[in-house]
């Protein structure tokens, strides 16, 4: 799979895609827009790295915050929902997660949280646990996951 697959698939598909990024603070839209022509494709990226940020700029709740962490599936869901109300896109990815270093007995550096919304259909989310892989490997992890989780839906 290559970003540029994913580009001409949902571009093909008359697909905006929106990305709303906590751990890796902006790098799948990054990868997106390393590409040129990728404006055809990419309507907007959130990086909402503070709880505050979340719920101001995708309308996450703070009910689903205090009840689950932000680092948390129900979380990923708001956040991907969020992006799709907040913009033009069609398809939202959201991430956020535990990049390290550290973590804690519960949620453990490495676990990141993913959400895809797309308009019509259910949100998914999944937890995947990357392991204490250091933060730069963990954040480039995530940002292939999620890439991978965008182009599985314009496949």
């Amino acid at each position: 799979m290559t970003v540029i697959d994913l580009l001409n698939r949902a571009k093909s598909q008359g697909v905006m895609i929106a990305t709303a990024e906590s751990c890796t603070g902006g790098m799948v839209a990054a990868a997106l827009t390393d590409i040129p022509g990728s404006s055809a494709v990419v309507e907007r990226g959130f990086v909402t790295y503070t709880d505050t940020a979340k719920q101001e700029m995708l309308g996450v709740r703070i009910d689903t915050l205090e009840a689950n962490g932000a680092v948390s599936e129900e979380v990923a869901q708001e956040m991907a929902e969020g992006a799709l109300h907040h913009s033009q896109a069609q398809l939202a990815v959201s991430i956020t997660g535990i990049a390290g270093p550290g973590g804690s007995e519960h949620k453990p550096e490495g676990r990141v949280c993913f959400g895809l919304a797309a308009v019509g259909q259910p949100t998914r989310t999944e937890t995947v646990e990357f392991g204490a892989l250091g933060r730069e490997n963990v954040r480039k992890a995530a940002r292939d996951h999620a890439l991978l989780m965008l182009l599985s839906s314009v496949s």
